[in-house]
């Protein structure tokens, strides 16, 4: 029966590892702007982490330290190295640039996001066994914090801002991996014309890939962000909805609409519908005055590793349009759901210092 009890007490040493487990409690890391002085309005900072090369590490949750009146909007970007060495660098538009303060890039290389916050959004818990890995020999050797200040108002008095974001993380390997993959386009909106800024990308790894967030972004002239999963079946293609939002509304991850997956082959696209009342031509670029359109997804997969592919980026209107190669088109893409309109119009008369 030696052999019965040896099993046994495995059995049992496993049971009380499983209730372990639990008691490993995450640690939380202060990734904090340190006291900064923005002095002009549409101000991008950034200030780095570097990870111990040594050990890796799960991040499992963000919980943002901020006001919308002080930061417009925050990022996190994953790094093999940082855009500079510094404490603080200017890291928007180089036209903007603070004096006294370096400029350069978020990341010298290896740049991918991994959290957005903006408007009040709360905080972001990943799904269980779902982590970031950083560290150790991950890609992600720093972390960078990038805060951009729309208004400068409340530092006029000497104030000073520590906006950014709590990391809450574990040692503990986690079964799935996050990432992110950013969707976004160039191109222009005409003067006084409602233009569609679309893009598609088809997966080209073999990873199985669930979507379970997504964030939308744009300036004052995004009314409504899609993102979908399209199937091409011989002459139709079929289109899912991963994700759809009015960009004025808190542009935080969002739940996904329903469980679907990606795979090899698979085609992402997505849509920012934007209405343009100015007399001006508007490009997409950095500034308030210029747009964006962009829609991440959030995703996991039961693997160590993340898609490699980060970005899926299009030209834009005029040069990139969907249809050029989409058989059908989804009818509701530029449409909010009707639960939705009372927040839009609430929202729309709220464009500070746009």
């Amino acid at each position: 029966m030696a052999w019965c009890e040896g099993v046994l007490s495995l059995l049992l040493l496993l049971a009380v590892m499983a209730t372990a487990a639990p008691t490993d409690t995450l640690q939380k890391f202060p990734l904090l702007m340190p006291h900064v002085k923005p002095e002009r309005a549409e101000t991008y900072f950034c200030t780095p982490i570097r990870i111990d090369p040594t050990v890796e590490y799960y991040i499992t949750a963000f919980q943002p330290n901020a006001s919308m009146e002080t930061a417009h909007h925050m990022l996190l970007y994953g790094c093999e190295t940082p855009g500079a060495e510094d404490e603080v660098w200017n890291c928007g538009e180089m036209a903007l640039a603070q004096p006294g303060i370096k400029s350069a890039p978020v990341c010298g290389s290896g740049s991918q996001v991994i959290y957005a916050w903006a408007r009040d959004a709360p905080k972001l818990v990943l799904p269980e066994g779902v982590a970031f890995k950083v560290g150790g020999k991950s890609p992600i050797q720093y972390i960078v914090l990038q805060v951009h200040y729309a208004s400068v108002e409340r530092f006029k008095d000497g104030s000073t801002d520590d906006s950014g974001v709590f990391l809450y993380y574990t040692e503990t390997p986690q079964p799935k991996a996050a990432g992110v993959l950013l969707m976004g386009t160039g191109g222009r909106i005409n003067p006084n014309s409602v233009e569609y800024m679309e893009t598609a990308c088809t997966i080209t790894e073999d990873k199985v890939i669930h979507p379970f967030a997504f964030r939308t972004h744009t300036h004052a002239l995004g009314r409504v962000v899609s993102g979908y999963k399209v199937s091409r079946k011989g002459y139709f293609d079929q289109w899912e909805l991963i994700g759809k939002k009015d960009p004025q509304l808190p542009q935080m991850f969002y739940p996904i609409e329903k469980d679907l997956i990606l795979k090899k082959g698979d085609t992402v696209a997505a849509r920012c519908t934007m209405e343009s009342k100015r007399d001006r031509t508007t490009r997409v670029g950095a500034f308030n005055k210029d747009e964006m359109c962009n829609f991440y997804i959030m995703y996991w997969t039961p693997s160590t590793e993340p898609l490699r592919q980060k970005y899926c980026f299009s030209p834009g209107p005029p040069l990139y349009r969907w249809q050029q190669e989409f058989s059908s088109l989804p009818k509701d893409a530029s449409v909010i759901p009707a639960s939705e309109e009372s927040h839009y119009y609430h929202h729309s008369h709220h464009h500070h210092h746009y």
